[in-house]
């Protein structure tokens, strides 16, 4: 009996304690399960709050109907004593707040440029100033503006005959018009220039600028005006396919892509996303755009075929393929880096400050180099000396920081990106006249996303090829302080009479812009 007992005491504790491994089993299960969920809620969250800061980031006017019943009436009668009263205390206002005294030094007056010209407009007293005594001259400068006028340039030719030669024939001499850019066509060179720069430049659309000409009396088709655009467009494809083979030929490149809708003529109504492709130049100072229909490797595997050299992008995939060649060095944008960290401050602020705090101190080396105008031997120095222990420093932090961080939060997909790119961010040590990250190529997209608001969408997708080629003129204009309407003006008046060896002097970063003058 007692044995019997024993026996069922030992196997009472044998099954409590397989109960207790079952339990703790369970528990390790439900707690990573706990984890995962906790993972996923914060990745669910902070792409939640990313969404509200695109929806609610920037605010606009909304519509309301005006038949609206709750909208209350108002009234606009406003009794004239009221009206004086209110303006009399707006004076008084202003005259007040006028007559205030500050402590800073005023600046002075804006000095106006000294290559306008000057109409000098000479003014006397009312007064009688014969038996007066001249003592000298008071200057007050005026800024005026006089609107642009359209006007016509009748070309009148003198037609002229020759004698009777030998045989009795006789030939017909006249000036030619072969100084027109486009043959048959009614818009000089500098309509057609400001036209295009309107609309890429200024980001007027073709029924804006339809409606400025019609206030001064001439009504012009939409259709002429696109007609025109495609027409400058087609005389300038040989200087945009030049301008592409001095970019490319570049062993240093920033690249980039925007997208843009396309209307498709296939389906009615319907539009199609494209691809602007941004290649820049920075030592060359030149902008590249080209279209493609999508965003696959196909455009930079086609335009980049032989390419040797520095590429800095973001993190897109595609572009991973290229730094496995031995002639292509990839270089990381610390920009895009910073920004996942930033990202993440609402989630572990303490940690990703510490990161912020040490790429705010490699932002701080760059501005040094440029403010005291280093060379690209002097700023590699510059960054070896004190930007290199920077970021080995941030290298040891990160590696041990992410060993307590779930990956799927903010900061592990900041620690993720920054680890699986850590050489392609130690690149621009390498040479000075690397960039420490891709902003001037996004400077460059800028006016197409502008461009994108105006417009909406391109008309097809030679129209998007067009769109491209301005971009890429107009872009290098701006690196290089170049007028737009005056350099394309001038391409136009002289594209027609040059070798194809010639082109390159036409090209906004080999431009003499003593020629505008």
């Amino acid at each position: 009996m007692v044995e019997a007992l024993k026996n069922l005491q030992d196997m009472s504790f044998t099954e409590l304690f397989s109960q207790a491994e079952n339990l703790l089993s369970e528990k390790q299960v439900l707690t990573t399960e706990n984890a995962t969920l906790l993972a996923e809620k914060e990745a669910l969250q902070f792409q939640l709050e990313q969404l509200k800061r695109m929806i609610f980031g920037s605010k606009r006017e909304r519509f309301m109907s005006a038949d609206n019943p709750n909208q209350l009436a108002l009234t606009f009668d406003i009794n004239s004593e009221q009206l004086q009263q209110a303006i009399e205390a707006v004076k008084e206002q202003v005259v007040y707040e006028r007559a205030k005294r500050t402590d800073k030094p005023h600046q002075g007056r804006m000095p106006l440029p000294s290559h306008l010209p000057v109409n000098e407009i000479v003014l006397e007293p009312l007064e009688d100033t014969a038996n007066l005594t001249y003592i000298g001259q008071e200057v007050t400068d005026e800024l005026d503006y006089t609107p642009a006028k359209l006007h016509i340039n009748r070309y009148i030719r003198n037609k002229y005959i020759t004698p009777e030669n030998e045989l009795g024939n006789q030939d017909v001499k006249i000036a030619s018009l072969d100084f027109r850019p486009i043959p048959k066509c009614i818009a000089s060179s500098g309509l057609l220039a400001q036209i295009v720069v309107d609309k890429y430049v200024d980001h007027l659309p073709v029924y804006r600028q339809l409606q400025r000409f019609a206030r001064d009396g001439v009504t012009i088709p939409s259709s002429t005006i696109e007609s025109w655009q495609k027409l400058t467009a087609q005389l300038l494809y040989p200087l945009y396919e030049c301008h592409r083979q001095y970019v490319i030929q570049n062993n240093y490149l920033q690249i980039d892509e925007s997208p843009i809708r396309v209307q498709d003529r296939d389906k009615k109504g319907a539009t199609h996303q494209g691809y602007m492709w941004v290649y820049h130049a920075p030592i060359q100072k030149a902008v590249y755009f080209d279209f493609r229909k999508g965003r696959s490797s196909e455009s930079p595997l086609e335009v980049l075929r032989g390419f040797e050299g520095y590429m800095q992008t973001d993190g897109y995939a595609v572009y991973e393929q290229f730094t496995k060649s031995d002639q292509i060095t990839g270089v990381a944008c610390w920009a895009h880096a910073r920004r996942m960290f930033d990202k993440a401050l609402d989630y572990d602020k303490e940690t990703a400050q510490i990161v912020l705090t040490l790429i705010q101190q490699l932002y701080h080396i760059e501005r040094k180099a440029k403010e005291q105008q280093l060379d690209s031997q002097q700023r590699k120095e510059l960054r070896l000396n004190e930007a290199l222990p920077i970021l080995n420093t941030l290298s040891q932090f990160i590696v041990e920081q992410n060993k307590y961080t779930l990956p799927k939060c903010p900061l592990g997909r900041a620690f993720d990106y920054a680890i699986k790119r850590w050489d392609s961010l130690m690149s621009y040590l390498l040479d000075g006249f690397l960039e420490i990250d891709n902003n001037l190529v996004e400077n460059a997209i800028r006016p197409l996303a502008l461009g994108r608001k105006n417009y909406l969408f391109a008309g097809s997708y030679d129209s998007a090829k067009n769109i491209a080629m301005f971009y890429s003129f107009f872009a290098t204009c701006k690196k290089h302080d170049l007028h737009p309407q005056r350099w394309l003006e001038y391409v136009l008046q002289n594209i027609n009479h040059l070798r194809i060896s010639e082109l390159k002097s036409l090209l906004p970063q080999y431009f003499d812009r003593k020629l505008l003058e």
